[in-house]
């Protein structure tokens, strides 16, 4: 009974304490405790600072924070409400927008997150990381045209930006353009010869054409890069499958079951083996 009466008067005096805080001071007290790493305490400080000037535009950062916090804990749904309230205090801040379009292209929202995308070009038309991921939707919902526009946009200001050229690698490839694709493809791995993922693209582009033997050899290329990217072993099973290799298809599934692969995905690569 004494030590629920002691825990009791601890936490009547922490929150006497709190509540005898200044807003500027509860808001360092929440940037020291994030600064430490310790969230949740944050929070507090922060929801405090809240209550203490709940009329400041300012808050917008503070919900900003919180949303943060609420991502890194697996509260998805909080850490939206939150980003919601600080966009309806300051629907022009861009930090908060990129914040919760990232999460709903996290949780596979990527109308929404299309739309803050957009709001942040509208902002900033020069905006880089907007840009990489509004043509990447684009592209996903075959808008090729629009995916083109910002995808062309982006080199102009960053002519040796790789990951844009690849992106547009993959949407002339899809947007029936079949020898320009391959061509960029060429002259990518030609310049960076170390970077895995383009030779698995190069691959997947020659599976398209039927290039068999080409695609074995790069797809055996990304793997020396990179020998344990457990996504390259199961595209890799996936092509043994298709051309009939099921021994080597085990061997990759296996090796993919050893790095911790997507049980679903190894799931349905076996069955598709198996017919």
């Amino acid at each position: 009974m004494m030590k629920k009466i002691l825990l009791a008067v601890y936490l009547l005096a922490g929150a006497l304490s709190v509540s005898a805080q200044s807003y500027q001071d509860l808001v360092k007290q929440g940037l020291d405790a994030i600064s430490r790493d310790s969230l949740l305490q944050a929070e507090e400080y922060f929801r405090a600072a809240l209550k203490k000037e709940p009329a400041l535009k300012s808050n917008a950062l503070l919900f900003n924070y919180i949303g943060q916090i609420q991502e890194k804990t697996g509260r998805d749904a909080e850490a939206l409400e939150s980003y919601n309230l600080g966009i309806n205090l300051s629907p022009h801040t861009m930090g908060i927008l990129l914040n919760r379009a990232a999460l709903y292209m996290r949780t596979g929202r990527k109308e929404k997150a299309l739309t803050d995308y957009s709001d942040i070009l509208d902002l900033n038309p020069d905006h880089r990381h907007a840009l990489m991921m509004r043509a990447y939707i684009y592209s996903s919902q075959n808008l090729f045209k629009n995916a083109r526009l910002d995808y062309e946009h982006l080199l102009q200001l960053e002519p040796d930006n790789e990951d844009a050229v690849l992106g547009l690698i993959l949407l002339n490839e899809k947007d029936n353009r079949p020898k320009e694709a391959m061509d960029q493809i060429n002259q990518l791995i030609q310049k960076n010869s170390r970077r895995a993922d383009y030779y698995v693209v190069r691959a997947e582009m020659e599976m398209n054409r039927k290039a068999y033997e080409s695609a074995e050899i790069d797809y055996k290329k990304a793997i020396e890069l990179e020998p344990g990217n457990v996504i390259y072993y199961l595209n890799r099973a996936s092509y043994y499958i298709k051309t009939g290799q099921k021994d080597k298809a085990r061997q990759d599934l296996k090796k993919a079951s050893s790095l911790n692969a997507d049980p679903g995905e190894l799931a349905a690569l076996y069955e598709e083996l198996e017919n």
